[in-house]
């Protein structure tokens, strides 16, 4: 959800704030704003609805100088996306300035309470009751003004507060919602991400749960919600903020999608050597309780969600254990069983969803064994896990996962592959042969992105389409699934995926000339019923586009538009049959002039539940 970004320090904050805005626009853009304390010792104060080029347009380069200063991009939850409504917030002496990404639980009670007490509210957020409660305990301490506010409140939250009474700190604090501070040369900084302070510190502390961060230019303290001082680590950042920008590349979609190869590298390096052989030393230390596990639940949500479909899969044929992708906003809810012979993976980009988070705990709760799969270290989501396993994709920046997608289904085809080998369920010819198909998939995904002039023609026959179907069969089924997601989220275009079979009994009314079905006919075991699928819906004159296997002559008998990816063994076809999907969702939503990188009503970190 929401961006946010602060400075303290002997330079102009705004400059500072509003890059560093422009690098977080991805997480909202609902609304942007800015506050700083003025050279006066004012606090000066401009936002806008809609996207960060409203406010800069408006400010037109002559901000005042100042510093320190705190700044955020919206993504609406409680109020509409309106200039009211955008933060920062301030409270009644106009001294104290909030910004704010996540939801407050019990802000309608804690409202009822100030407003009664004197304070007058300008918004519907929900973010405006923690500046009147900050407010209320302000008794010349800033930070313990902050902390006792926070522990009358329940939710989530990554807040940054500034004080025209203290022109030489920021306040930051988080829960359940991610926040850095980043430590420059005599000047510190906030951010919700690494690639908004990325120009200025490579040094950053990756605050925990409960922790309330005094940045100064001098230095940070940072205290837990009872007050006792609490030492963090400094993580020092390797990647480069040119990894976080386009590139040469139109938007930043298209990018992720070309650096999949390389991703998939990242991913393989280290833990599949040139013969094959599979090594996920991140597991070494749990092989007691994953050698005890008789039942496996993969969660994600969305994105990741289609990636467990794969894993739970793969690791059910491999491994020889039941295993089931769980949706992470459903399982707490309807918990399937859970106790110390369950294993959880849990399958986040960011590390960061809720959603994801809170099934988490409660398997942990009841002794389940937690792996982690996810894009970011020190995330929320590895601090209760067993074990982590790092993507190593590189930062994403677009809306629309791409590169995570691939790489998730990359290390859990691993970790398929590493609990098969500890159960003793494939032969080390199996394994061996499943290491080296994994070996050759960076070549065979760079093979597969070719194909991009080709889908380009297609897009633009498809600027006017309204709904389209994705199908497939076994591992097919979930690459439908994110497929059509993918269209949705891009195109705007409505768009379904089915497993293949599922046609005849409802899905199949649909179809009609003006509706194409995207089939997933790769090579393998149900590949003859896929086709006997795509038979069924040419005879109701439906366009037909199938991705299929390199030397199908067949599959051209029966579709009018066929996408040919490399040949791989069954398992790992998932991967590259994704990718034209990918190029096609990209392609149809430039043709269709939607906003790539920042598709309506989305956010990159779903933080809120």
């Amino acid at each position: 959800m929401c961006g946010i970004v602060g400075y303290v320090g002997q330079r102009d904050a705004a400059p500072i704030l509003l890059e560093g805005l422009r690098r977080l626009e991805y997480r909202g853009y609902d609304s942007a704003g800015i506050a700083l304390i003025t050279s006066e010792g004012k606090v000066f104060i401009e936002k806008k609805a809609g996207k960060l080029t409203n406010l800069t347009d408006h400010l037109n380069g002559e901000t005042p100088a100042g510093s320190p200063g705190i700044a955020h991009t919206r993504w609406a939850t409680h109020g509409r996306p309106t200039d009211l409504n955008a933060h920062p917030h301030t409270d009644c002496t106009g001294k104290l300035a909030l910004i704010h990404n996540g939801i407050i639980e019990n802000y309608a009670e804690v409202k009822r309470r100030l407003a009664g007490s004197g304070h007058d509210f300008s918004s519907d957020t929900d973010t405006e009751v923690l500046v009147h409660l900050i407010e209320e305990h302000y008794a010349g301490d800033l930070v313990e003004a902050v902390r006792r506010a926070l522990n009358d409140v329940r939710g989530a939250y990554a807040i940054g507060v500034m004080h025209a009474d203290h022109p030489d700190r920021i306040v930051g604090a988080r829960m359940n919602v991610p926040l850095i501070v980043g430590l420059g040369d005599g000047e510190g900084f906030l951010a919700s991400d690494v690639p908004a302070i990325l120009d200025h510190t490579k040094n950053v502390v990756i605050l925990q749960e409960g922790d309330i961060a005094d940045v100064t230019a001098a230095g940070t303290r940072i205290i837990d919600l009872d007050g006792s001082t609490v030492e963090r680590e400094v993580t020092r950042i390797r990647w480069s903020i040119e990894a976080a920008e386009k590139g040469g590349f139109p938007h930043f979609t298209l990018k992720e999608i070309y650096e999949q190869p390389h991703a998939i590298q990242e991913a393989l390096r280290a833990r599949v050597d040139g013969y094959g052989n599979v090594s996920l030393v991140e597991l070494d230390a749990i092989e007691a309780k994953l050698k005890r596990v008789e039942r496996v639940y993969v969660v994600g949500c969305g994105t990741a969600r289609y990636a467990g479909e794969v894993g739970a899969y793969l690791i059910q044929e491999w491994a020889g254990l039941p295993a089931s992708s769980q949706i992470g906003s459903e399982m707490r809810y309807s918990p399937p069983p859970l106790d110390d012979r369950t294993l959880v993976i849990s399958v986040s980009q960011s590390g960061e969803t809720a959603d994801t988070l809170a099934p988490q705990k409660l398997a942990a709760g009841r002794g389940a064994t937690i792996v982690v799969v996810t894009n970011v270290v020190g995330s929320a989501i590895t601090r209760e896990a067993d074990a982590v396993c790092y993507l190593q994709a590189g930062p994403e920046v677009a809306v629309a996962s791409t590169k995570a997608f691939v790489t998730q289904v990359v290390v859990l085809q691993m970790i398929a592959l590493h609990l098969a080998r500890l159960r003793g369920t494939l032969s080390a010819r199996q394994l061996h042969s499943f290491g080296l198909a994994l070996r050759e998939l960076p070549s065979q995904t760079a093979e597969t992105l070719k194909l991009a002039p080709q889908i380009k023609k297609l897009a633009r026959r498809w600027t006017d389409v309204r709904s389209v179907m994705f199908i497939g069969r076994a591992l097919g089924y979930p690459i439908a699934m994110e497929g059509a997601l993918k269209l949705k989220e891009l195109s705007y275009v409505h768009a379904e995926g089915y497993a293949a079979g599922e046609l005849k009994h409802g899905p199949i009314a649909l179809l009609d000339p003006n509706t194409p079905l995207v089939a997933i006919a790769t090579r393998g075991a149900t590949y003859e019923k896929v086709v006997s699928n795509i038979a069924e819906v040419r005879a109701r004159e439906a366009p037909v586009v199938a991705v299929a296997t390199v030397g199908d002559e067949e599959i051209a008998h029966y579709a009018q538009d066929v996408f040919y990816v490399p040949e791989t063994l069954e398992p790992m076809s998932a991967v590259v049959a994704m990718l034209p999907l990918q190029l096609l969702a990209y392609e149809v939503a430039v043709a269709r002039g939607t906003d790539v990188d920042q598709p309506r009503n989305l956010a990159k970190s779903v933080t809120v539940e």
